[in-house]
């Protein structure tokens, strides 16, 4: 295992876990950009480290993570994009 594979898997971890902490003490919620956004490039970065030191039941792991990160973030985006356009045909 190199330093190197540490470092980034120590940064993709703890970018995971600054977003749930945010998330538990109500700093920011879950349906937004930020935390679904955390939740995916953490999870992406843990992957890349895992897939570095061969890993591969964390790879696994943060890779199903990372999908299921992207949805949300999809989700979040398009319910945003739902609600923009609704208040816009309001306004006619």
């Amino acid at each position: 295992m190199s330093n190197m594979s540490v470092l980034i898997g120590s940064f993709g971890v703890g970018l995971l876990l600054l977003a749930f902490f945010l998330s538990l003490f109500k700093i920011i919620r879950q349906d937004t950009i930020t935390y679904t956004l955390m939740n995916f490039t953490g999870a992406a970065i843990s992957c890349w480290a895992s897939l570095m030191i061969k890993y591969i039941p964390f790879v696994v792991l943060e890779a199903a993570w990372s999908v299921v990160a992207m949805a949300g973030f999809i989700n979040v985006l398009l319910n945003r994009y739902m609600i923009k356009k609704k208040c816009n045909k309001l306004d006619f």
